[in-house]
């Protein structure tokens, strides 16, 4: 599936689980639920996947960081249920994808009154990948 296409149906994902149960829960109640949904969609999702840190080549820690859902292999998905997403919640999910080497990131906000105002699409340039 292509990347855009993929991505609109994780979006489609989010907000088929949002008109269900509204804004205000865990992140850990919308991640399941997006599990589910993406699965029954025919989407293969892995979720909370360690992501090592090696520096200089050298592996530093075996499970640096835990990457919400990682969908197709292809799309980091980094899930939150917060009042106003941070700038440091959009580099966060930089970091996950240059690390992962992954092109294309999620970030979806499930406290919104409109899931549309919580999704950000963050892109791994290949020049900012370095």
């Amino acid at each position: 599936m292509e990347l855009n296409q993929l991505s609109s149906q994780i979006i489609k994902a989010a907000i088929n689980v949002h008109k269900k149960l509204g804004p205000g829960l865990l992140e850990s109640v919308y991640q399941s639920c997006m599990v589910i949904e993406l699965r029954y969609m025919g989407i293969k999702v892995r979720y909370e996947v360690p992501l090592p840190i090696f520096y200089r080549g050298q592996r530093v820690h075996e499970e640096g960081f835990r990457l919400d859902l990682l969908v197709e292999d292809t799309i980091i998905v980094e899930l939150k249920s917060v009042e106003k997403v941070q700038d440091v919640h959009k580099k966060q999910l930089l970091t996950y994808l240059r690390l992962a080497k992954k092109p294309l990131g999620l970030l979806i906000n499930f406290n919104e009154a409109m899931l549309k105002d919580g999704i950000t699409r963050i892109i791994n340039s290949p020049h900012e990948a370095d």
